[in-house]
């Protein structure tokens, strides 16, 4: 999908980057696939439930399908469309047997193309299969970390992991953030980089767009007075002299993530190092 700039008329056109929408093919969501999505941000009996998040413009939920078990049954891609709660762009499929649903769109998907979820497909984007029945280097999407779970990982826009190699019952992945990681070899994904790459590409141009999306203006914590936030308080930008914390005052420095985590052992090499 290209981008779009827009003329300098007013301050914030000027540096507005948008995108261009040429790959959507349908602008209203299917009716049996959407339900209302309540709002859960803001406050809970007059106190913060979620830093930062409130308001915005009202949403439907569009009904992905992230566990794709419809097996070995054919399905026409319809539609591309957009999907307001998520970065990338969604398909509309239409199965032989009637029943329509939504999945992530991948790079290169058309409106007309066949895609399919079996034990072995064709290696094209779209088509769903197990880790351990792909070859090795084909780029997937939205992987399962526990069979029949549904897609956890890799559901961005202009995300894809790498399928790297192959121990016994697991597959080792190379995620987007680098990381590699084991995962079994029955774990379903989906084939091909996730559509609408140049998302990251684009600029906002202005704060009311933020607030447009439900987010609230943040606070700096060194801005805060101590009973605020761990960093607050001092005379001018004193700083506070220690290490990071979050509002609630947990640690935020270095390795954060818990190390008695079990899915650590699933972990061959850190993201960061």
């Amino acid at each position: 999908m290209a981008i779009k700039k827009y003329n300098p008329t007013t301050s914030s056109q000027r540096f507005k980057i948008g995108l261009g929408f040429e790959e959507i093919t349908k602008s209203s969501p299917e009716k049996s696939l959407v339900s209302r999505l309540n709002k859960t941000s803001g406050r809970s009996k007059g106190k913060i439930t979620q830093r930062g998040i409130g308001g915005g413009h009202k949403r439907n939920l569009r009904d992905i399908d992230f566990k794709r078990n419809k097996k070995d049954i054919e399905a026409i891609v319809s539609s591309i469309e957009y999907d307001p709660n998520r970065t990338a762009n969604i398909a509309l499929l239409y199965y032989k047997d009637g029943e329509k649903r939504y999945i992530l769109a991948p790079s290169g998907l058309k409106v007309g193309d066949k895609v399919s979820s079996a034990e072995k497909t064709a290696v094209k984007p779209g088509n769903t299969m197990p880790l351990g029945k792909m070859p090795i280097g084909t780029v997937v999407h939205n992987i399962e970390l526990i069979p029949g779970r549904g897609g956890q990982v890799v559901r961005s826009a202009g995300a894809g992991a790498i399928v790297a190699a192959r121990e016994g019952n697991y597959v080792h992945v190379k995620l987007p953030s680098k990381e590699i990681r084991k995962i079994h070899a029955t774990c379903l994904a989906t084939i091909g980089q996730i559509g609408n790459i140049d998302w990251k590409n684009t600029s906002l141009g202005k704060a009311g767009k933020s607030r447009h999306m439900g987010r609230r203006p943040k606070v700096r914590g060194v801005a805060m007075d101590p009973a605020s936030h761990p960093h607050g308080g001092g005379e001018g930008k004193s700083g506070t002299g220690m290490h990071p914390k979050t509002p609630t005052g947990k640690s935020a420095f270095g390795k954060t993530r818990n190390r008695n985590k079990p899915s650590g052992k699933f972990i061959l090499s850190r993201r960061k190092k």
